[in-house]
C-alpha cells in the first residue's frame, strides 16, 4: 500500500513537472494538477481490481485500501490546487 502512495507522490511530480515545462505559469501547474487527480482515481481502481481479481481479496477487504491510495495523493494534489490558485 506504502508503495502505491509513494507512486502516487511520483505521478504527482511528474504532472507538475511537466505543467512547469510546458506552460510554466500557476494555472497550467493548477491544470496538471486538476487532471492528475481522475488519473489518479483509475489508477487506484486499478489496483482494486488487481486485488480481487490477481490477489484474492473481497471487494470488501479492498475498498478502505482504494480509500487510503486514492485519499492521501488527491488530498495532496488538492492541497497544491489551493495553494497555487491564490
Amino acid at each position: 500500500m506504502a508503495m502505491v502512495i509513494g507512486g502516487g507522490f511520483v505521478l504527482l511530480g511528474l504532472f507538475m513537472l511537466f505543467g512547469r515545462l510546458w506552460g510554466g505559469t500557476m494555472p497550467d501547474l493548477v491544470l496538471a494538477a486538476k487532471l492528475f487527480i481522475p488519473i489518479w482515481l483509475i489508477v487506484s481502481v486499478t489496483n482494486l481490481w488487481v486485488g480481487v481479481t490477481k490477489a484474492g481479496y473481497s471487494v470488501r477487504d479492498e475498498l478502505p485500501i482504494l480509500l487510503i491510495v486514492f485519499a492521501v495523493p488527491a488530498i495532496a494534489a488538492g492541497i497544491a490546487i489551493w495553494r497555487l490558485a491564490r
